[in-house]
């Protein structure tokens, strides 16, 4: 009797343990692996994905292309419809663009300073100002205007768009459902992979690009609508509906008013995924400062990158400050005379731009530009002599790239591929059970074959190896940056302003730097990758553990606990959903530029569809485009707990 009863506190904690779902996961895992392996290895051995199951799409895409091509000019397809969707598009940009000209530089930069200082207050109204003075400094006045002009027509289709998409998903339980999964979908689509199917169809120019963006940037604006709808107070709407109301009248008294912080965000967002990806869309001739980074990237020149770049960054700010402002102060009581103060204000700018007009100032004065590509150049050829390489103890910038792909990028896509196709499959259904469910699972195995259908299995190894790669490192200094950030007040006020001005970069603008210190390559394309993806991983983390229970971390401290235990015991467990929704958005954001980096020698699946868009080369682009797409898919399947999974955790 002793025996047992010393036995049965072990034998219960083994069989605390066995309830655990993972345990029971993994125990299934290890007996279907203990059964399919060796009939894998006997059927198909080893190596990259078999012939046999690849399908060959280069014959039909390219009669499509020619189809298209051949019948653009006749087809009522393209002379009913699509041909007058493109010429709005051409019309409403080239109108926008011409306003913004006539309106000169003066006038553009008061009606600008002037309407952030109506919605977001004094500082935000000077910073403004700056900021478009800033861009016709630099030179970049035109095309800053260019760039303004399709950003304009872009988010106006865009918040059109996805406010239908998300009223009709805010009002129908089966729209919701519906669109959801699409939703998920998009969002896990690097930018690129949107540019070739309005290539194929609309070609090379500015209708593309502007169609391109505006489904990028709509689902935002579907998704927030529809959160703010669905999440109106249930006790309002009753009262509303209790007093005869009809739908129509409950949605425009109550539901919207209700949702307008959720609009507002939709809004922040649409504008800032337009204007990157309008930059990103100068590979497609969108023009404007996009067009000028492209062209000094493609020369290695990077000051003219540089010039281009920063006008970009100025407007990103501007434009997030500008809308997070007007969210922030939604439903304040408005100033004293706000109306009249507005009157004179628009008054004002009309005077400015008036006067700009007669006195023959509309364009940007020459002699007012700051040229600064040929300094910057100067800097960059002395950190070629200097800092590239042969810098004591250390190494130069060109010797960390080098060991970064001889001991990290090459070891990891060299076991990547010498890995059989069905254990990687096995590998990514196992990760995706774990997390997930057997449906993540069966969703993440479906993507990853359909890469090795698609024929471009080594490519797109090749795109993950450097995918993992940057992904460990955004981790590994992400975590250690957002504990920092969690556990000091003066940390987290030094890191707010650089996590805002990192976040609001569009992703084009981090390829200039790393070209400038490492060159061209793989490991530039995985740094552009680690630094676009830190900050949303920073800010995660560091939320995710400034939100732990205080009442937690105050017991642990009554208990004699250190601060380091506090964190490993307290904070890291309790913050586990935060922190897996910080590896996911990592994931996410670093596939977005790995793939971009194919324009800096990064080489497979985004180099494929840089080479496709260049040389008209659809079957090969839209190939390389779709198994992006998979790839994503499967990432964010693997890094995404399902809710109830993330509740538990929590």
């Amino acid at each position: 009797m002793a025996a047992l009863t010393a036995t049965a506190p072990g034998a219960s904690a083994w069989h605390g343990v066995l309830r655990k779902p993972a345990v029971r996961k993994l125990g299934v895992l290890l007996v279907l692996a203990a059964v399919l392996v060796p009939f894998a290895a006997a059927r198909w051995g080893s190596g990259a994905w078999p012939g046999a199951l690849t399908v060959d799409l280069s014959e039909p895409l390219g009669t499509a292309s020619d189809w298209i091509v051949d019948n653009r000019d006749s087809h009522p397809l393209f002379l009913y419809f699509l041909g007058h969707v493109s010429n709005v598009v051409v019309i409403a940009v080239r109108a926008v663009y011409l306003a913004l000209l006539a309106v000169g530089w003066a006038g553009v930069t008061a009606v600008a300073a002037l309407t952030a200082w109506r919605v977001a207050g004094v500082r935000t109204a000077l910073g403004t100002g700056a900021a478009f003075l800033g861009c016709g400094l630099l030179g970049m006045w035109v095309p800053t205007m260019q760039t303004l002009a399709l950003m304009v027509v872009a988010v106006a289709a865009s918040v059109v768009a996805g406010a239908l998409l998300g009223l009709a998903a805010g009002l129908s339980d089966r729209m919701h459902r519906v669109l959801r999964p699409v939703l998920d979908t998009m969002q896990v689509l690097p930018a690129f992979a949107y540019l070739l199917p309005v290539v194929l169809v609309f070609g090379i120019g500015v209708p593309a690009a502007v169609l391109a963006t505006v489904v990028y940037a709509a689902p935002p604006m579907a998704r927030l609508t529809a959160l703010g709808l669905r999440g109106a107070d249930k006790e309002v709407l009753e009262a509303v509906e209790s007093l005869g109301t009809t739908a129509r009248q409950r949605l425009l008294t109550a539901r919207i008013p209700l949702a307008r912080k959720e609009l507002l965000l939709g809004l922040n967002q649409t504008i800032m995924m337009a204007l990157s990806m309008a930059v990103i869309a100068s590979v497609i001739g969108a023009g404007g400062l996009g067009d000028r980074v492209y062209q000094a990237l493609a020369s290695v020149d990077v000051g003219a990158a540089l010039a281009a770049g920063i006008p970009i960054v100025l407007l990103a700010v501007v434009l997030d400050r500008v809308t997070g402002a007007a969210g922030a102060r939604l439903g304040e009581a408005p100033a004293p005379n706000a109306r009249a103060l507005g009157a004179y204000a628009l008054i004002a700018a009309v005077a400015v731009a008036v006067a700009g007009r007669l006195a023959g100032r509309l364009e940007w004065p020459e002699s007012w530009v700051v040229g600064i590509a040929e300094p910057v150049n100067r800097a960059v050829d002395w950190m070629t002599a200097h800092l590239y390489s042969g810098v004591p103890v250390v190494g130069g910038t060109a010797d960390w790239a080098g060991r970064f792909t001889t001991w990290v990028l090459d070891p990891l896509r060299d076991g990547l591929l010498w890995l059989p196709w069905w254990a990687v499959l096995l590998v990514v259904a196992a990760l995706a059970w774990l997390i997930g469910t057997w449906g993540t699972a069966l969703t993440a195995v479906l993507a990853m074959a359909a890469i090795g259908v698609l024929g471009v299995w080594k490519p797109s190894l090749d795109t993950l190896s450097q995918v993992l790669a940057a992904v460990a490192v955004a981790l590994v200094v992400g975590f250690a940056t957002g504990i920092a950030a969690a556990r000091s007040d003066r940390v987290e006020r030094w890191l707010r302003p650089v996590l805002d001005v990192f976040q609001t970069m569009p992703q084009f603008v981090y390829l200039i730097p790393v070209v400038a210190l490492f060159g061209v390559g793989r490991a530039p394309a995985v740094a552009a990758a680690v630094v676009y993806a830190l900050p949303a991983v920073v800010r995660i983390t560091a939320q995710g553990l400034r939100q732990v229970d205080p009442a937690a971390l105050e017991s642990a401290r009554s208990l004699g606990a250190t601060g380091a235990q506090q964190l490993r015991q307290v904070q890291l467990p309790l913050a586990r959903p935060a922190l897996l929704l910080a590896v996911n958005q990592g994931v996410v954001l670093v596939l977005a530029v790995v793939v971009i980096g194919g324009l800096v020698g990064g080489g497979a699946l985004g180099y494929d569809v840089v080479f496709g868009l260049a040389q008209g080369d659809l079957a090969t682009g839209l190939v390389a485009g779709a198994a992006i797409v998979c790839l994503g898919l499967m990432l964010d399947r693997v890094t995404q707990p399902t809710g109830r999974r993330a509740r538990k955790g929590a």
